[in-house]
């Protein structure tokens, strides 16, 4: 029977509280995005994330035999999210036809449709606050 090395990790939260002065909730978003000092940050025991598979060996060592490819349903579920947010927003902006649909039920959809995808975008863009 063959031995698998497997690597599981999971997300332990730092955080810091700071105090900035700005004109906006985004302009202070930015700078607290900027600053770099983390001197006095805590752990957040509380919000520790679930346990997934980062790596899996034909080995009885990491990284010392064949790489096996993770199964993405034993990948964070955030990660899972965020490789499907794609292939759902290029559904959401293929052109939208009124099929099945009332002129106004079409009519009330599409820009909220339209808001999403602007939304999507900015996020797969990284503009963090550009869109809400």
């Amino acid at each position: 029977m063959p031995l698998y090395t497997i690597e599981t990790t999971y997300r332990f939260p730092h955080f810091r509280q700071r105090t900035f002065e700005a004109s906006t909730p985004e302009a202070v978003c930015r700078l607290a995005l900027e600053d770099e000092d983390w001197d006095g940050d805590g752990c957040d025991y509380e919000t520790i994330g679930e346990t997934y598979i980062t790596g899996i060996w034909l080995s009885p060592a990491a990284n010392s035999g064949p790489a096996i490819l993770v199964p993405n349903c034993f990948d964070e579920t955030v990660q899972r999210k965020a490789d499907i947010f794609g292939e759902l927003l290029a559904l959401l902006q293929e052109r939208a036809r009124p099929q099945g649909l009332s002129r106004d039920e079409f009519e009330d959809w599409l820009p909220r449709a339209l808001a999403a995808i602007a939304r999507a975008d900015a996020v797969l863009s990284a503009r963090r606050g550009e869109m809400q």
